[in-house]
């Protein structure tokens, strides 16, 4: 007979004694925890029977830890609140290590617990033993090795405030075996105090004072807006201040659905492969305000030459953030929202409209586009699915020449529409990810594009997905290719493809072999109907793949290190015909804003 879950998060556990196993438990309900994504094995199996009796937690069982940790990211990102991990030592462990490290570039708040070998055995190559601590200890805020159980409720305090406080970030804390075995009285601290780690979060106000200033000179402003003010949910100030300052906007990947690009102001993305007027208007913005971006080397390319004749103001709550890669003129550290809502007080509406004029002419000239014609395009399929959706989804993106031009081409209304990896840049990254956002957010229909490399490296989290019939939409972008390398191995090397080309299974046979839905598109005239009769189905996930052009290339495109002068926009649309004769391709323009 099944053991019978119970309910009672209600009593008061306070006081009593319990081994470390159930401490910890009670410790995840203490903090609010829903949903635990996890693997079980010998050195955590005392934590695991602890949670046999709890209804309070949703513990998913994964195929694999790294799917635990992007769906931890994945959940994090579309609800704000920490995703939580459980695995065992050894290789369970080492196993998180990508989904950490990943967490970690792109200030995502998930605690790792990892199960450990007892205390006597650490450092004498016990069976499954791996110093994970050691391993994490570059790509974590911070992490913790328990050696007493009556100090794991305070560290587990510890784990989940500095996790979701300051710049969000990932944590682990390593559980050995023998001491979640101990017992002791349970108390759960209600604050933490921690004598080195006080983020600041008021920005100070002269600095304050200082960016109005500058504003309020500026004649061509640009705001440039990253992860941050989606972390802090600060869309509604960002609004504000552009719209009062009448000051264009553009965003950084992570900060994709900050603001509405419905929006005239909006601008779109900026970066290697942002839209050609957004990067043009940072070269040539006299004040450029940073809002919760970190200058990443995909937004600067050559860092002499970024926003050169630009005053530069940078508001961020992590300081070792700021003039780390370029300098700026008015560092303002502390929380986004917080700092936003000062500034909008102290800043004086503008005269921008010449500025605004020329930033319209740039998108007439250089919109974003693609062909049309016969061949199926990834653009087409993206541009379609903003269409029907109208931004009202979490899209989820693997890595890779799907992940840009979904950036370019979905329409991005609301934050925390968008996820994906950016700064680890992860393969294998989109599915578990949605898998994990789907586990957050029931209010939105939550879609998974990967592409046909990516979509293999977790493509077992689809019997999860399956197992708790999730109501995702998983789109595979097919081209056979390692795209965005065999891009660059065209553009930068001689057009020698080494070993980019992919023998794909039948994937639509894979995905009706996990239990899923599935079906397969061809043709251009075929996707508008896929999209539709995906978005509408909610018994359980829909797989579609659409095999898309082989060939086909991410542009804008500034090379690596370059500037906006070596900037490739998209080649006119040429094509030789059988005959010999130049014909004109149709073009699909798209302007955000």
């Amino acid at each position: 007979m099944p053991h019978s879950k119970v309910h009672n998060a209600n009593h008061n556990h306070f006081g009593k004694s319990m081994t470390g196993s159930e401490i910890f438990v009670r410790c995840l309900i203490e903090e609010g925890v829903e949903v635990v994504f996890g693997y079980p094995g010998g050195a955590i199996i005392g934590v695991y029977d602890a949670l046999v009796d709890l209804s309070d937690i949703n513990h998913v069982l994964v195929r694999h830890e790294q799917g635990a940790t992007h769906a931890a990211e994945g959940y994090a990102k579309a609800t704000g609140k920490p995703g939580v991990v459980l695995v065992t030592s050894g290789p369970g462990a080492t196993n998180t290590v990508t989904g950490i490290a990943d967490a970690y570039m792109d200030s995502v708040p998930i605690v790792v617990f990892s199960g450990q070998v007892p205390l006597k055995l650490i450092g004498n190559d016990a069976f499954q033993e791996a110093d994970i601590v050691g391993i994490t200890r570059p790509i974590t805020k911070h992490n913790y090795l328990v050696k007493d159980v009556r100090d794991l409720a305070r560290i587990i305090k510890e784990a989940f405030y500095i996790a979701t406080t300051g710049r969000p970030g990932p944590v682990l804390v390593d559980l050995p075996k023998d001491v979640m075995a101990q017992k002791t009285i349970f108390e759960y601290p209600k604050s933490v105090h921690l004598r080195s780690y006080n983020p600041v979060v008021e920005g100070h106000m002269k600095q304050v004072k200082k960016a109005a200033d500058l504003i309020n000179g500026a004649k061509r402003p640009v705001l440039y807006v990253g992860g941050g003010v989606i972390n802090s949910n600060a869309s509604a100030e960002l609004a504000a201040l552009a719209e009062k300052l009448q000051c264009p906007v553009t965003t950084t990947l992570h900060g994709l659905g900050s603001f509405s690009e419905n929006n005239p102001l909006s601008m779109g993305m900026l970066g290697m492969h942002g839209t050609w007027y957004s990067n043009v208007a940072v070269s040539y913005c006299d004040v450029l305000i940073a809002v919760g971006a970190r200058f990443d080397d995909r937004v600067t390319g050559k860092v002499e030459a970024f926003a050169a004749e630009a005053k530069k103001i940078h508001i961020d709550i992590d300081p070792s953030a700021i003039s780390k890669n370029v300098m700026v003129d008015v560092p303002i550290v502390g929380d986004v929202k917080k700092v936003l809502k000062k500034l909008i007080d102290l800043v004086q509406p503008a005269d921008t409209s010449d500025w605004l004029k020329t930033i319209d002419q740039w998108k007439k000239e250089h919109p974003l586009r693609y062909k049309v014609g016969n061949a199926l395009r990834a653009q087409y399929v993206i541009h379609k699915l903003g269409e029907i959706t109208k931004g009202n989804a979490v899209v989820v993106t693997d890595v890779g020449q799907h992940q840009m031009w979904t950036a370019q081409f979905f329409n991005w209304v609301h934050a925390r529409s968008h996820i994906t990896s950016g700064g680890l840049g992860t393969m294998g990254f989109s599915l578990p990810a949605a898998m994990g956002a789907a586990f957050g957010r029931k209010d939105l229909p939550v879609i998974s594009i990967s592409g046909d490399g990516g979509f293999q490296m977790n493509v077992q989290e689809m019997a999860t997905i399956v197992e708790h019939k999730l109501p995702m939409k998983i789109f595979l972008i097919n081209n056979g290719f390692l795209g965005m390398v065999r891009q660059w191995q065209e553009l930068f090397w001689r057009r020698r493809y080494s070993h980019v080309e992919l023998y794909n299974p039948d994937f639509v046979k894979l995905a009706e072999a996990y239990g899923a839905r599935a079906s397969k598109v061809t043709e251009p005239g075929q996707v508008e109907g896929a999209i539709r009769s995906a978005m509408e189905y909610n018994e359980g996930p829909v797989f579609v793949e659409f095999a898309v052009a082989k060939e086909d290339n991410v542009y804008p495109m500034i090379p690596a290190g370059q500037t906006v002068n070596e900037m490739l926009d998209t080649p006119e649309p040429v094509a030789v015909t059988a005959e010999g004769d130049v014909a004109v391709e149709e073009m699909m323009i798209l302007t955000k804003g």
